[in-house]
């Protein structure tokens, strides 16, 4: 019915073929899972050195303020959070079809600025609680 391609048309879509399939990146699902992971264990340190931090301080009520409690403790699991998110979130991204230069470009600002406001409601919520106690944070009592 239909002639045959010529043998040049058939080597030339082959080429392309082949330089398609080894030039297109595979979606980074490992980057995806471990910024997922990390994320996540660096949010139990973080639960586990906060609880630890305001215990202590309730147990001594020291002239320390809570709001110093926001120290290096207390900074490098938040950093592990934020840095897991951050290539979570580009990773996620990547697999949608999005350039990885762009995928970065878009998930490390909105990362750092989500973090900035995170981080300053922390210390205002260590404030509060060091004014009121655990009933200024009494969210049912409002109601």
């Amino acid at each position: 019915m239909f002639p045959p391609f010529p043998k040049s048309y058939s080597s030339t879509l082959i080429g392309f073929y082949r330089f398609a399939m080894y030039n297109i990146s595979d979606p980074p699902y490992f980057l995806f899972i471990a910024g997922f992971l990390a994320s996540l264990t660096s949010g139990a340190a973080f639960e586990a050195v906060l609880k630890q931090s305001v215990q202590n301080w309730a147990k001594s009520r020291s002239t320390r303020s809570l709001a110093t409690l926001q120290g290096i403790q207390l900074l490098l699991p938040f950093l592990g959070i934020a840095g897991g998110m951050c290539i979570f979130l580009s990773s996620g991204m990547a697999i949608f079809g999005f350039p990885a230069q762009l995928a970065y470009v878009i998930s490390i600002p909105l990362t750092a600025f989500i973090g900035l406001l995170v981080w300053s409601q922390l210390g205002k919520i260590l404030v509060e609680l060091e004014r009121g106690g655990s009933k200024a944070l009494d969210l049912d009592s409002l109601f």
